[in-house]
């Protein structure tokens, strides 16, 4: 396994309790990075904070679809350290129903921390990279908001904005050392899938000519080196990790 540095640097984690998120918290650790993991789940928080036992992690209760909370912990985080990457991992798939029987609510709900998630913790903490002239962020997307998943209209479409707030926000910043860039994951084993129907977790899996789900580390190895030094030109770009799903 490539082994990162990430000594002396800061991350901020959003959907950092479980799944992905947690994966690369670790992964993070072990690189000597000083890491915040953000979740609305505090319970979950804590059972992850008590199991890891390491100095360097830290977390906050978050609901990154408020920008008023996003922007009182950016605040909290900046007055001592650095903000010098941060992973916009939050979200939720939401009910698999077709697009004309789609509870609104729900709907906008799922919207809200999928892709106002993503633009609130971009705009809290990118002027604190502006400052120090260094940033990596790194927007977890998905192949659905490439493809479009049927019965998934609300997540497709969440996922699909932060794509195009990742090439945007990468242009703005592009004269700058800091690098903003999405991945596209297919599915993985994760909870997420739990939130879905057994059908459509199958017809995900038949849309993968790997046969298989993502793992986890996979995913993690792929986001490290985006969140790396090493990473110098890469900037507003969209890197695809699904098992040759999407070739565009």
């Amino acid at each position: 396994m490539h082994k990162f540095d990430f000594e002396n640097q800061t991350a901020v984690i959003t959907g950092g309790a479980q799944g992905f998120g947690l994966d690369i918290a670790k992964r993070f650790l072990e690189s000597r990075c000083n890491v915040f993991i953000w979740d609305i789940d505090e319970n979950i928080l804590k059972k992850t904070i008590d199991e890891i036992k390491n100095p360097n992690l830290n977390y906050h209760v978050v609901d990154v679809s408020k920008y008023a909370e996003v922007e009182k912990f950016v605040g909290e985080i900046t007055s001592k350290n650095n903000i010098d990457i941060l992973i916009n991992n939050a979200g939720i798939t939401g009910p698999t129903d077709p697009l004309w029987k789609y509870d609104v609510e729900m709907w906008n709900k799922i919207v809200q921390i999928n892709l106002m998630g993503t633009f609130n913790c971009c705009r809290a903490i990118v002027p604190n990279m502006i400052k120090n002239n260094y940033g990596r962020i790194v927007n977890v997307a998905s192949v659905a908001g490439k493809d479009g998943n049927a019965n998934a209209s609300a997540y497709s479409s969440g996922k699909a904005g932060a794509i195009g707030l990742t090439k945007a926000l990468g242009k703005e910043l592009a004269d700058k050392d800091i690098a903003v860039n999405a991945v596209t994951p297919a599915g993985a084993k994760t909870r997420i899938l739990d939130q879905m129907s057994k059908e459509h977790v199958q017809r995900m899996l038949s849309k993968v000519p790997r046969g298989r789900f993502l793992e986890i580390h996979e995913f993690t190895s792929l986001v490290c080196w985006l969140s790396s030094q090493e990473n110098t030109f890469s900037t507003a770009a969209v890197f695809d990790i699904s098992g040759g799903r999407s070739t565009y």
